[in-house]
């Protein structure tokens, strides 16, 4: 994103959470009066680290960074559209924003940016974790208070390559979604609304590359949206309580949403066919790892446990691939 040549980013950076943040350029300019705030963090702060697993993909039309140092996202608040721009000003982190949730959005800007983390409870009980933890100190856990946002990708990646469910967010996003309020990169769009999603034709879905199972739940899902968003104000096991009600999402989906939504500090993701393995390696040099050896490894970390895992991530400590990546299906040729 920084360059033409800059290095592509390794399989657990990506899911490690990480963006690459450019070296600010020039100072920006917006051709409309944004609203603005100003917040001073009480520690270091990676924007890239914090805001990297809200990113879907490098075309993901509802994040972007740009040259100019700047990261931009869009959120389909309570009270509508939004684009959010963030960039970091000697200590301070600025917050500029477009849209009926302008307001909306800066009023949760320290809460999106970790403000309600606390990095210092966490204690490595491993050299690697003890390692990456200080060399990774602007690490916090952000937390969007927005559930449909982080559900609804997380539904599109259930037993499918990343590829292929980034293609489908993104395709599904720009030919449904509004366009971003404000001066926003070109093609950033804002998420559909639940209704839209519901009206999406199963045709749609399937030139997306979703399948009727994946479609289903995600119908499901914006049908009962004022419900799930609710759980935003739910704590984290309650909250994931309330998503599995809603057939179709399990766990791993639960999990991945409320540690984005919620700031989850110890929702693990069981169920993935890579975290395992990952976890397994670095922690035990056991690359056969089951969920329940990782949910072992992890026992010393419990309370922290998702701290634990982005470390690990972002550690680049992984098993060697033992076989080819998985290939792409192609469910719009049938």
């Amino acid at each position: 994103m920084a360059g033409r040549f800059a290095p592509r980013p390794t399989r657990t950076t990506v899911r490690g959470g990480h963006v690459a943040m450019p070296s600010p350029r020039a100072p920006h300019s917006a051709p409309a009066s944004p609203r603005t705030r100003t917040w001073i963090p009480d520690g270091p702060l990676d924007l890239g680290l914090v805001l990297g697993p809200l990113r879907r993909g490098t075309g993901d039309p509802t994040f972007r960074t740009t040259p100019d140092g700047a990261a931009w996202r869009t959120s389909l608040t309570p009270v509508g559209p939004g684009t959010l721009r963030v960039t970091r000003v000697d200590d301070a982190v600025r917050g500029e924003a477009w849209g009926p949730g302008a307001d909306w959005l800066l009023d949760r800007l320290p809460e999106l940016l970790g403000a309600a983390d606390d990095p210092s409870a966490f204690v490595p009980r491993h050299r690697l974790l003890a390692h990456t933890h200080h060399r990774l100190p602007g690490l916090r856990l952000l937390r969007t208070g927005l559930v449909l946002e982080s559900l609804i990708p997380s539904i599109l990646e259930q037993k499918v390559t990343t590829g292929e469910a980034y293609r489908a967010w993104r395709l599904l996003v720009r030919r449904f979604g509004e366009p971003a309020p404000g001066p926003a990169p070109e093609r950033m769009a804002v998420m559909p609304a639940p209704r839209t999603w519901a009206l999406i034709p199963s045709w749609e879905w399937h030139r997306a590359g979703v399948d009727d199972k994946r479609a289903s739940t995600v119908l499901r899902a914006v049908r009962v949206a004022a419900r799930m968003e609710e759980a935003a104000r739910m704590p984290p096991e309650e909250a994931r309580a309330r998503l599995e009600l809603v057939p179709g999402i399990g766990p791993w989906t639960s999990a991945e949403t409320v540690q984005r939504s919620h700031g989850a500090v110890d929702a693990v993701t069981v169920g993935d066919l890579h975290l395992p393995g990952i976890v397994g390696w670095a922690l035990a040099g056991d690359r056969d790892a089951d969920d329940s050896v990782m949910l072992a490894l992890l026992e010393p970390y419990a309370g922290q446990r998702h701290r634990a895992v982005r470390l690990i991530l972002l550690s680049g400590r992984t098993p060697a691939r033992r076989a080819p990546r998985m290939p792409h299906g192609d469910i719009a040729s049938l």
